[in-house]
């Protein structure tokens, strides 16, 4: 699968692993062992196939450090992947990826977009700054438990962005920060 000259070094990773539910969202988490060869422990792009089906996505650290356990990566496959893989939650598929340094672009949240229409000088640094930073600013902005926290890390966000940082100071990238699916910086076990 070594489609770009990123991509020459990077060994192609393969697997067998089970799809589980954590809430309302379908999670493929990599085996620790598959994990342990991508070059980061924390967020990683990567491209590969799952069943067969072509796929590039951004994996998340699932921020367990346990003695004993090594930490891993997971990320939730959108409901086309798991169509055309024929995949559902509680299914085993077979994967193949390898990392690439050719991030996708984020979404990014509607909040955050109507905070940087509102700052010039702010969404000019947002158009300039990689689509990695981009992910960085966006996951720092989720990572909190309330909404009111959460439109402080915007207001804070947009106020670094105006004085030219270009990413946010002080945050682990080895952590979990989706909370609907964490606790505690770390991926919560199954439900299914």
């Amino acid at each position: 699968m070594r489609t770009t000259k990123d991509q020459e070094d990077t060994p192609t990773i393969s697997f067998e692993a089970n799809l589980f539910k954590i809430n309302s969202w379908t999670i493929l988490r990599l085996p620790e062992e598959a994990s342990a060869k991508l070059p980061s422990r924390g967020m990683t792009m990567v491209s590969g196939t799952m069943n067969g089906v072509p796929f590039k996505t951004m994996l998340e650290p699932d921020g367990r450090y346990a003695p004993g356990q090594q930490s891993s990566h997971w990320f939730s496959p959108d409901q086309k992947l798991l169509d055309e893989a024929g995949a559902a939650a509680g299914d085993s598929v077979e994967v193949s990826m390898e990392s690439t340094k050719e991030w996708i672009e984020p979404e990014v949240p509607e909040d955050l977009k109507r905070a940087l229409s509102t700052s010039p000088k702010a969404e000019a640094l947002w158009k300039d700054i990689t689509p990695l930073a981009r992910w960085d600013w966006i996951r720092w902005i989720r990572a909190v438990k309330t909404p009111e926290t959460r439109q402080k890390h915007i207001e804070v966000a947009l106020d670094k962005l105006n004085k030219g940082m270009r990413r946010p100071c002080c945050f682990n990238r080895n952590l979990c920060s989706e909370p609907s699916v964490s606790k505690n910086w770390a991926l919560l076990e199954p439900t299914q």
